[in-house]
């Protein structure tokens, strides 16, 4: 399970020969002191991509506790990233990759100036493209669930066949396959992995799960 081989060379080369699932983990309200851990608890299991989003307590914190916890066993970045100059904030914090909410070609075109992967999220053909001529590196469908399966096998067929695409958004472990055939590379997990209150443990129970319903859809 290669990462994506358009993501920034500058990435990929700091994280070789580890490979990465096609999965990325939201950990939304996660805090500080249990970062670690759950960062730990997430690599452990198999997931190697990780989102920290900003409206999360002190998020840069654990951005930084993460990477130093797991090193290159895993890519660290942030979600929910608005500005620029969020982007220059989560680079400082050692994150490796951008995730947005919407389509900023402002914070696309920083991103990739700070040598970071940028994957904004995107809902029509018009975002997606315009996404991709800013020079994202994947694209983000969300929130998925609004337009379904159907919905992306229609906007795939027009799309480059490299973009990454990633459904995020309503879509589980049950949903793998459905998506997967309509042309999904992969999948942003969220409240179904991590909510404020879970502990490591139950992270890792859930982390396991989704690993094995990607792993049987994709080969592990």
């Amino acid at each position: 399970m290669a990462y994506p081989t358009s993501v920034n060379s500058q990435i990929t080369d700091a994280v070789e020969p580890v490979s990465h699932r096609k999965l990325i983990a939201i950990l939304r309200g996660v805090k500080p002191d249990e970062a670690a851990g759950m960062a730990r608890a997430l690599v452990d299991a198999g997931i190697t991509m990780i989102e920290v989003p900003l409206n999360s307590p002190e998020p840069l914190k654990s951005i930084a506790a993460m990477k130093d916890e797991v090193g290159t066993a895993a890519l660290i970045g942030a979600g929910t990233v608005l500005t620029p100059e969020d982007a220059e904030r989560v680079k400082a914090a050692k994150g490796e990759f951008i995730v947005s909410p919407n389509c900023d070609i402002e914070v696309i075109a920083r991103t990739k100036e700070l040598g970071l992967g940028s994957w904004p999220g995107v809902l029509t053909p018009t975002e997606c493209f315009a996404a991709i001529k800013a020079g994202a590196d994947g694209l983000k469908i969300f929130p998925a669930s609004i337009i379904g399966a159907e919905g992306i096998k229609a906007m795939r067929a027009v799309l480059p066949k490299d973009m990454p695409v990633y459904a995020v958004g309503g879509v589980g472990p049950d949903d793998f396959a459905t998506y997967a055939k309509a042309g999904c590379d992969g999948f942003g997990l969220g409240s179904g992995i991590y909510k404020p209150g879970m502990t490591a443990d139950d992270v890792s129970k859930a982390a396991k799960a989704y690993v094995a319903a990607h792993d049987a859809v994709f080969g592990d």
